[in-house]
């Protein structure tokens, strides 16, 4: 998917919500364990009901792995099914030495038709560099993370000017890909420190995770880093496909997710 296509979906729906797929088998209600693929169907309803209102969606991998091969053909089956007007993640975190993000990169591009894919950027270019061959497909580099150990690493200073990891890390990686190929999770948890990454990098979309389960604020983010192009992608998980356990579950998701659209247009309104 260009860049292009993706801020038209933005436009068209009013929206930069990205609805995450991290499909727990024992979340699953409990109606759904008799059918053939409890988390395809799960997956399937989800998306029929969010679809009007979310222009991306974010399988995380683990909880497709965790099922071992039933798992692999639930999450190719939730790929194939999510409209190709969409915009679809691979939340896998992967990254390794050239040859072996090569094979990476085949797997979720070519085999599974992915758009993008997660990747950590520790061991440095070269483990990136295999991601970016692809026409069409992003990188989006993990640089600030919303989970609580995140300062453990990403915060330590790594020169005399005492700047952080995280934003050495996106100041050296901006230079590897343009602003149609490269985006940068960043956690709804720093929105102070959100302002400075949007300085680094002005024209990048941020991926950003950690809006209502987490505790971080849609406002705070919309109002940190959103640009005259949006330039942000909002992921909600827990708080929309888990909002009800019961029969009517997917209806409930798509309510949540359309209060999350609504909010949304506001600040789209406002600073677009």
């Amino acid at each position: 998917m260009t860049k292009a296509e993706l801020l038209h979906q933005i436009k068209l729906k009013n929206s930069y919500l990205c609805v995450g797929l991290d499909t727990d088998i024992t979340k699953v209600p409990r109606h759904l364990l008799a059918s053939d693929d409890p988390i395809f169907e799960f997956n399937k309803q989800i998306i029929d009901a969010t679809v009007d209102f979310a222009v991306a969606y974010k399988p995380n991998i683990a909880f497709y792995e965790s099922q071992g091969a039933k798992g692999w053909e639930s999450l190719q089956k939730t790929v194939d099914y999510i409209p190709k007007a969409c915009f679809t993640i691979a939340d896998a975190k992967r990254g390794d030495i050239g040859n072996t993000s090569a094979m990476y990169a085949q797997a979720f591009f070519e085999k599974m038709s992915f758009d993008s894919i997660t990747v950590a950027p520790y061991m440095g270019r070269d483990s990136v560099e295999p991601f970016l061959q692809f026409e069409g497909k992003w990188v989006i580099l993990l640089a600030y993370t919303s989970n609580s150990g995140s300062s453990d690493f990403q915060k330590l200073t790594v020169s005399k000017d005492d700047i952080p990891l995280y934003e050495q890390v996106i100041s050296t990686s901006s230079k590897w890909a343009g602003d149609d190929q490269l985006m940068y999770v960043v956690g709804a948890t720093h929105p102070q420190e959100m302002k400075k990454i949007r300085s680094l990098v002005p024209d990048n979309f941020l991926l950003v995770p950690g809006v209502g389960a987490q505790g971080g604020s849609l406002k705070d983010v919309s109002e940190a880093a959103i640009t005259k192009e949006v330039g942000l992608l909002v992921n909600s998980s827990r708080g929309i496909i888990y909002a009800s356990n019961d029969k009517e579950f997917a209806s409930i998701a798509g309510q949540k997710a359309k209060e999350v659209q609504q909010e949304m247009l506001g600040y789209l309104n406002l600073y677009c």
